[in-house]
C-alpha cells in the first residue's frame, strides 16, 4: 500500500511592531510547530530564539528601502511554495500585522494559485503599537472621531479631493513609511487646508528599547532644513490626539537614537536556504 503525500501549509503570521512580548499566543504556537520560518527584517530576533525549535530552518527574507540586498518578493513567494509543497509547516513571519501595508496579497495569490493551504494570523500593527507606547490614544473622545491608516510612498495615487479630505478631517492620520518624505507630506497637507499648528508625532522603532518620540507641528516640517534622518521603521501621527502625549507617556527607552533592527545584508538572496542552529 502506497504512502499518501504529506500536505504542507503556510502560516502568514504577525510578529508585532518590535516588543517580543507583543507576539500573539497563536503565532507563538505556530512558531513552536514550524519546520521552516521565513522572517522579515522588522522582526525582533528574540521571538525566533524564544519560540522556535532548535535546528529548524530560519531564513531571512527581509526588505529595506534603498538596499540592494533586499529579498525580491518573487523569491519569497517561491520559497514559501517550495517548502510547503515538500510537506513542511511554513511560518511566514511579518513585522507588525499581516494585512496592514505588507506584501501579503502577492503571497496569497501564489498560495491560492498553487493550491497550498494557508492561514492568516493577525497581530499588533505598527500604528497601534506606536500609539500605545507613546501614550497617544488614537480615537480619544473629544480629540478625534476616527483614525485613518495611510502611506505617502506613492503620492501620485492621491487625488486632490483626498488631500482636502485628509487636511480637514477630525480623524487622526497615521502615516506608515513616510518620515523620509515628511516635508513634502506636510506641504501637501498645508496647501490642502491643514492648519500649520496641527500637532504631529514622529515615532521611531516603536515598542523597542530604542523607541524615540518627537513632537512638533505641521509648520515645523514645511522647511526641508528642519527635517532630520529618522531610523526605520518610523510612523507619523497627525492630529489633536498628539497633544495627549506629554500627559500620558509612560514608556521611556532611556537610550538615544540607535538601530534596533539589523540592516539587510548584502546579497541576501545568495545565502538561502540556511539552517540556523545557533539559538
Amino acid at each position: 500500500m502506497g504512502h499518501s503525500k504529506k500536505l504542507g501549509k503556510v502560516i502568514l503570521a504577525a510578529a508585532g511592531p518590535g516588543d517580543a512580548d507583543l507576539v500573539t499566543v497563536k503565532t507563538a504556537r505556530y512558531l513552536q510547530d514550524a519546520d521552516v520560518v521565513l522572517t522579515d527584517r522588522l522582526v525582533n530576533k528574540e521571538i525566533i530564539s524564544r519560540y522556535c525549535r532548535k535546528n529548524i530552518q530560519v531564513i531571512e527574507v527581509g526588505k529595506q528601502a534603498g538596499k540592494e540586498g533586499s529579498m525580491p518578493q518573487v523569491t519569497i513567494n517561491n520559497l514559501m511554495a517550495e517548502f510547503a509543497e515538500k510537506g513542511n509547516l511554513v511560518v511566514r513571519l511579518k513585522g507588525g500585522d499581516v494585512s496592514v501595508f505588507s506584501n501579503v496579497l502577492d503571497e496569497l495569490e501564489t498560495l491560492t494559485n498553487k493550491g497550498i493551504a494557508y492561514e492568516i494570523v493577525p497581530g499588533v500593527t505598527a500604528a497601534l503599537g506606536a500609539a500605545a507606547y507613546a501614550g497617544i490614544p488614537l480615537t480619544a473622545r473629544g480629540y478625534a472621531s476616527g483614525v485613518r491608516l495611510l502611506t505617502f510612498n506613492n503620492p501620485a495615487l492621491v487625488t486632490e479631493g483626498e488631500w482636502i479630505a485628509w487636511a480637514t478631517t477630525t480623524d487622526t492620520l497615521v502615516f506608515y513609511m513616510s518620515a523620509q518624505t515628511l516635508s513634502a507630506l506636510a506641504e501637501k497637507l498645508f496647501q490642502a487646508g491643514m492648519p500649520e499648528d496641527k500637532p504631529l508625532a514622529i515615532i521611531e522603532q516603536a515598542t523597542t528599547p530604542v523607541q524615540q518620540v518627537k513632537i512638533s507641528t505641521i509648520a515645523h516640517h514645511l522647511d526641508d532644513k528642519k527635517n532630520t534622518d529618522y531610523v526605520s521603521p518610523t510612523l507619523v501621527i497627525i492630529g489633536e490626539v498628539v497633544k495627549l502625549h506629554p500627559r500620558f507617556k509612560w514608556f521611556d527607552s532611556g537610550i538615544g537614537q540607535a538601530e534596533f533592527f539589523a540592516p539587510v545584508e548584502e546579497n541576501l538572496s545568495e545565502k538561502i536556504p540556511q539552517t540556523h542552529a545557533s539559538f
